[in-house]
């Protein structure tokens, strides 16, 4: 895409959405990162229902740790995938006790050595807890991103490249969290809602409706 087109697409959604966030709730590096975990392949929705019980009693690396997997389960049931993540959660959260001081690191290679984080989730936390600038490619920023023909790409981490080669340095650190809106309630899998879109005129998908 023409980066003038791509610096008008970020314009547009600077002004209708100036300060866009995670969609998690969470008060804390650690709750996001135990959010991150959960919502893979699950909704955040779903995420946000289950953690207030579990925050108020387990907050912390020392008291998740503390909880144990069978009891964490119990508090994460209604989620998809629970029995891995809260093998990974308790996991997760005896190393950081132990080797980081029971502090959530700032650092991408750190983040990424923790049971169940990958890149696109270190980049999540990196970006919201840590305030780098960073562009985490889930399913909806990989298919805004090829949809839009704004950073086309066969695998993520090919379109996170793109993205940051083509979003100018003073969008980068909200880029994620656009994309991620824009493909959720906007640009959505099965068909998208052109009729509503703000980037509509700028869009290069070729059946968008006009």
């Amino acid at each position: 895409m023409n980066k003038m087109i791509c610096r008008k697409i970020f314009e547009t959604f600077k002004k209708n959405n100036p300060s866009p966030n995670v969609e998690l709730n969470y008060h804390s590096p650690f709750e996001l990162l135990v959010a991150v975990l959960l919502s893979a392949q699950s909704t955040d929705v779903g995420v946000n229902k289950a953690t207030p019980a579990l925050f108020k009693i387990a907050n912390t690396p020392e008291k998740m740790a503390a909880l144990g997997e069978t009891k964490l389960k119990t508090y994460i049931k209604t989620i998809g995938l629970y029995n891995n993540k809260a093998k990974n959660i308790i996991k997760t959260s005896k190393i950081l006790v132990d080797q980081y001081k029971g502090k959530v690191p700032n650092n991408r290679e750190a983040l990424e050595s923790l049971p169940g984080i990958g890149r696109k989730s270190a980049n999540v936390i990196l970006n919201s807890a840590f305030g780098h600038a960073t562009i985490g490619v889930d399913t909806h920023v990989f298919r805004v991103s090829n949809r839009t023909k704004l950073a086309t790409g066969k695998n993520v981490l090919d379109v996170e490249q793109k993205l940051n080669a083509i979003i100018p340095d003073i969008f980068k650190q909200h880029a994620h969290h656009w994309l991620v809106l824009h493909g959720r309630y906007i640009c959505k899998a099965k068909k998208p809602d052109c009729a509503h879109c703000m980037i509509n005129s700028l869009c290069e998908y070729e059946d968008k409706e006009i």
